[in-house]
């Protein structure tokens, strides 16, 4: 492979300026003038703020301890994030492989260091191999996400997404939990202003009213392989996890817009219009609505569940639906569908609408009707007895689960930063001893400690097996053994100028 043609070099009389460092890089290509600032600086002065190091330097054990990565293990991962990084920059500014290697592989660019070792110790094939692996990741990551302009375009975005979400099938129950846990990540991201927003795990749980462990398995098996959800960085420390909503499968069938036309029909099935998975376009609910009560004790688990969310949210959209229509608008099983209309009835939730059902005032209360077309039907008489959702999970056991919840996790954030605050500060466990019934702290060992029976008078040090003094140390006030020599008579400037050099040599043999 020819080795890659770096631009003019300048001499030693030329001033760096600032436009002679936006024209670094490739002269008949793209160079850094075609960046933004902030790719330019992170080409030219690397990772600086250290943003591509958080996490890099220490990794989750099996047992969820958080251990340090060893130094050199360390610093690569950095420098593969500051490659991919550029890489995606050149990207999305419409560059090609070949000016990216020119601009990693040029010496004054510090941005390029790690591509430049493995250059250095590997060779310029085993490089440019992995110039290439990176710059196909950037390209397929750059081509699947949108170019947003403006916070207009970023809302436009995500109402888009949120259609697309509201008309899509969500079978079985792993089907609507990831719903939960999908509209609870656009509501962080409607919070956020696009796409890309910031959430922990356990703020997501949260939000969608499950455990973490069930958080999991819906984006392991459902959002990710089907391209809902990405998350782009692990959190560490106080910072959550980087999420990035995508737009699903892309052979995803559109339906008809959820909320423009509420009165679209599922297929007639007496003309023969089957729906498969394959066919079936009348999915159609009000994700608001779910996003507003999937937090509530009364949607866990054992109690109403994910089923009765997927039915009110279908009815809100579109009242007046039979079963039939709900196992189709609902993304349910006939079975489901009957069972759940018939507990919501009980609770005084759903009422008859003709030959359908529609939701009453009391369930529509605080959520509100979807568009003035919905009206929904007239309460008939008597009506059923008013029933709250607090006193729904009361009656289902639930109650108080999501308090416990945010609980547990508020006990799980303060350990995990606790123990995170003392791998900073290097802590050995405490040594305890029981004195007079009274438990005291041990102060730990230090290597440079004598025995008290070494002490000799004026501060001098004895040996142990003849009793004299020994020349050349001497013991200091608080009990450290001091060695002197002539390197003590040295000025504060000519210690602090022998450890930089002695810290640089000890890099340098590292």
């Amino acid at each position: 492979m020819p080795s890659p043609v770096f631009p003019r070099q300048r001499s030693e009389e030329e001033p760096a300026t600032q436009s002679h460092r936006l024209q670094v890089g490739a002269p008949d290509g793209l160079g850094l003038g075609s960046l933004p600032p902030a790719a330019a600086d992170l080409i030219l002065l690397g990772d600086l703020g250290g943003r591509y190091a958080t996490g890099a330097y220490s990794r989750l054990g099996g047992d969820g301890a958080v251990r340090p990565r060893e130094r050199r293990q360390a610093e690569s991962e950095q420098g593969h994030r500051i490659t991919a990084a550029i890489a995606c920059h050149v990207a999305r500014a419409g560059g090609t492989v070949e000016q990216l290697t020119r601009l990693l592989m040029h010496p004054e660019h510090e941005g390029g260091r790690h591509a430049q070792v493995i250059a250095l110790r590997s060779g310029h094939a085993r490089a440019q191999g992995y110039v290439e692996r990176v710059w196909a990741s950037a390209t397929a990551l750059v081509e699947g996400t949108t170019d947003v302009g403006s916070r207009e375009g970023a809302h436009e975005g995500l109402a888009r997404l949120r259609e697309r979400i509201e008309t899509t099938a969500w079978r079985g129950e792993r089907g609507r939990t990831a719903l939960r846990v999908l509209r609870a990540h656009l509501n962080f991201a409607q919070a956020a202003g696009g796409r890309l927003h910031f959430a922990s795990e356990r703020q997501a749980a949260e939000e969608a009213g499950i455990s973490r462990q069930t958080l999991r398995q819906a984006y392991e098996l459902v959002l990710k392989p089907g391209g809902w959800l990405r998350r782009l960085r692990v959190g560490y420390g106080t910072e959550g996890s980087t999420w990035y909503l995508a737009d699903g499968p892309a052979d995803l069938q559109r339906a008809g817009v959820s909320r423009d036309q509420p009165s679209q029909c599922p297929p007639d099935g007496e003309l023969g219009e089957w729906t498969t998975p394959e066919t079936d376009t009348g999915a159609d609910v009000d994700s608001r609505v779910i996003g507003l009560l999937m937090g509530h004790d009364a949607f866990a688990h054992h109690a109403l569940g994910s089923s009765a969310l997927m039915v009110i949210g279908a009815l809100h959209a579109r009242p007046g639906q039979t079963p039939a229509e709900l196992t189709i608008s609902a993304s349910l099983s006939r079975a489901t569908a009957y069972r759940t209309i018939a507990r919501l009835q009980g609770h005084g939730l759903l009422q008859r609408s003709g030959a359908g059902w529609a939701l009453t005032t009391q369930a529509l209360r605080g959520i509100g009707n979807s568009v003035p077309e919905a009206a929904t039907a007239p309460a008939p008489e008597p009506e059923p007895a008013v029933v709250g959702w607090d006193v729904l999970a009361t009656a289902y056991g639930t109650a108080g689960v999501a308090a416990a919840r945010r609980a547990l996790h508020a006990a799980e954030r303060a350990a995990y930063r606790a123990a995170l605050a003392a791998l900073d500060e290097r802590r050995s466990p405490a040594l305890t001893a029981v004195v007079d019934g009274r438990t005291v702290l041990v102060p730990g060992p230090r290597a440079d400690e004598i025995p008290t029976g070494w002490h000799g008078p004026d501060g001098t040090v004895l040996d142990p097996v003849t009793g004299r003094a020994v020349s050349g140390w001497q013991v200091a006030t608080d009990g450290r053994l001091i060695l002197l020599s002539p390197d003590d008579d040295r000025s504060y400037d000519e210690l602090v100028a022998a450890h930089t050099t002695a810290l640089h040599a000890w890099e340098t043999a590292a």
